[in-house]
């Protein structure tokens, strides 16, 4: 698989007064109006905003999100209107987003939009690929962008009740009005869902009748006579379930998924084994977040990119978090591995990721480095402590802790989420996983017994800048190991790694130090989704659960409800419980 390309941003210029694309030699609105437009088309056009009244949710799915014109108009309308849903949710697609400043300048035309852009604008997605979850007005609009070839569409999951069908013209841009495109939005359609768009081209109201839409045209805007809209006949109405959970671990997993079910309204009982929360791996003094980059932009790279963005925007909600985005150094161990990271990175945003030279990476950690690296500059430390008691926290009054007892079999509830990392498939058996519990230690070096660096230094150890006096380094990866307690070997085997990461040495020493147990799945990723009916999985994060804990109860949270999930269907299948027992067969028809 090659790597794709990096997002190429869209260049804003202007023809006759209207934003316009050189590359697609076509406008993005209305000469008559951008705003005037999504109004008239897209709003009106799905029976907006009558049709949203008085429910829980309504998902609204856009197939072209430009500068995202046709969504601060839907917000605003929203926003003003008093009969509005609980949430809104906005899914849209875009090949080439504009940079934060030529969105600010598209935006300035219209200034009647000034309040809900400067929001979309302090929370403005970095121009990576994949998809990225946005949270405004109290979290009450989700909008989430999939910056990808419109094919993604095809791996979307959601059930939308409106859609703006939007993008440039059919003859300037096809493959956004072809008949498989319209096959994919049937698919994604909720019952009685709508679609409209400014365009009554043949070819397109042909292929939505022949996907199972009703379709009818109406006046037009501006300069244009006719429209469409069309009503699908398909979709089923969803299920609904008793907005009720037991989760079992109060770790970052378990905390996580607290706080993003009690957000949406749900009861929950916590069930930890321990007398207080994040007692295990999850009690470390720090730990380091950070994306994975790799040439070929792997299903790893692309699951760690879109955990990172989503914890970094939840994390700036949450009070009371002792965290740092420092930044974090991947220094190359070998040239060959420099040679790789490179390529990894070539083309991308600087404020993402970057190759640096050792000189530049000695730069960032104010200390001399042995090699140079990955710079990921919004990355950083984070203690799990916290961040654990600050999703409880946000829980309020919805939450009950049952701690202090051991979890013996299932709690009984309709919804059950396994977050108890290795003893969770004691409690309902995963087909076929094999779960490997590895011991990791760290050390806790005084900070003035080294030139410590400011900034997260990884190089197969990791090392920490001063948290509260201490650098934490590690950390021992030990299989099938039982101690659990401290043991000088370890603390030996973190001081070669710091000695690896900083070229430092320093004799050995008492140090203080921790042991927790992670487990690991054989591809390295979590275990998230649907076990059973009724039961759901989220463990097995390995030494990423900082990483990975937000994103995996995002997706489980939106799942429960109905809504979009966050990720395309590729990288949920990837994480999902099912994948073992898939691959066990897929091995027996080999042979």
């Amino acid at each position: 698989m090659g790597m794709p390309p990096p997002l190429e941003p869209a260049r804003l210029a202007f023809k006759d007064g209207v934003a316009y694309s050189a590359a697609f030699g076509d406008v993005y609105h209305s000469a008559a109006g951008g705003a005037g437009q999504a109004r008239h088309v897209f709003l009106q056009g799905n029976g907006l905003p009558q049709r949203w009244a008085g429910r829980r949710r309504f998902v609204i799915l856009e197939t072209g999100f430009g500068a995202g014109l046709n969504f601060l108009v839907t917000w605003q309308a929203w926003r003003r209107d008093p009969q509005r849903c609980e949430r809104l949710h906005f899914v849209s697609i875009e090949r080439h987003p504009f940079t934060l400043q030529d969105a600010k300048e598209f935006h300035s035309c219209y200034p009647e939009l000034q309040h809900e852009a400067a929001e979309l604008h302090s929370r403005w997605p970095l121009l990576v690929p994949g998809a990225q979850r946005l949270e405004l007005d109290g979290g009450r609009v989700v909008l989430s962008l999939f910056f990808s070839d419109i094919r993604i569409l095809r791996e979307l999951r959601l059930a939308a009740d409106a859609v703006y069908l939007d993008g440039f013209s059919p003859a300037k841009n096809p493959d956004m009005w072809s008949p498989a495109l319209m096959r994919a939005v049937s698919r994604l359609c909720a019952a009685e869902a709508t679609v409209a768009t400014w365009s009554v081209a043949a070819p397109v109201r042909f292929a939505l009748e022949r996907t199972g839409f009703a379709v009818e045209k109406r006046p037009g805007f501006g300069h244009k006579r006719e429209m469409l809209v069309a009503r699908s006949l398909k979709g089923k109405a969803p299920a609904t379930v008793e907005r009720r959970a037991a989760v079992v671990g109060a770790g970052l997993a378990g905390a996580a998924l607290c706080e993003r079910l009690c957000a949406r309204g749900w009861e929950v009982e916590l069930y930890e084994r321990h007398a207080a929360p994040a007692q295990e791996a999850s009690g470390n003094h720090a730990g380091t977040f950070h994306p994975l980059a790799t040439p070929d932009d792997s299903v790893m790279a692309r699951l760690t990119r879109a955990a990172y963005l989503y914890a970094l925007h939840r994390w700036f909600f949450l009070e009371n978090l002792r965290w740092d985005p420092c930044g974090v150094l991947q220094l190359a161990r070998t040239a060959k591995e420099g040679s790789s990271q490179q390529r990894a990175v070539a083309g991308w945003p600087l404020e993402y990721a970057q190759y640096v030279t050792r000189e530049e990476a000695a730069a960032h950690a104010g200390v001399p480095l042995p090699a140079g690296g990955l710079w990921f500059p919004q990355s950083g430390w984070i203690q799990p402590q916290g961040l654990v008691q600050a999703q409880l926290a946000a829980c309020g009054s919805l939450l009950k802790k049952s701690f202090g007892q051991e979890i013996a079999r299932l709690p009984a509830a309709p919804v059950v989420i396994l977050a108890n990392s290795g003893e969770a498939p004691k409690l309902h058996a995963v087909p076929h996983l094999r779960l490997r519990r590895v011991r990791g230690q760290i050390s806790h070096v005084p900070a003035e017994r080294i030139d410590a660096p400011h900034v997260v230094v990884l190089r197969g150890g990791m090392v920490l800048p001063p948290v509260e006096g201490l650098c934490v380094v590690g950390a021992s990866y030990d299989l099938d190991d039982d101690d659990p307690s401290p043991r000088a070997d370890s603390h030996a085997g973190n001081l070669e790694r710091m000695a690896q990461v900083l070229g430092q040495k320093i004799a050995d020493i008492p140090l203080e130090g921790r042991v927790a147990w992670r487990s690991v799945t054989p591809d390295r990723l979590p275990v998230a989704g649907k076990i059973a009916d009724g039961i759901y999985g989220a463990f097995a994060y390995g030494s990423r659960g900082l990483l990975w804990a937000a994103l995996v109860a995002e997706l489980i949270a939106s799942e429960l409800e109905g809504e979009p999930l966050p990720l395309e269907g590729a990288l949920v299948e990837a994480l999902h419980p099912a994948r073992f027992a898939r691959r066990a067969s897929a091995r027996l028809q080999e042979k």
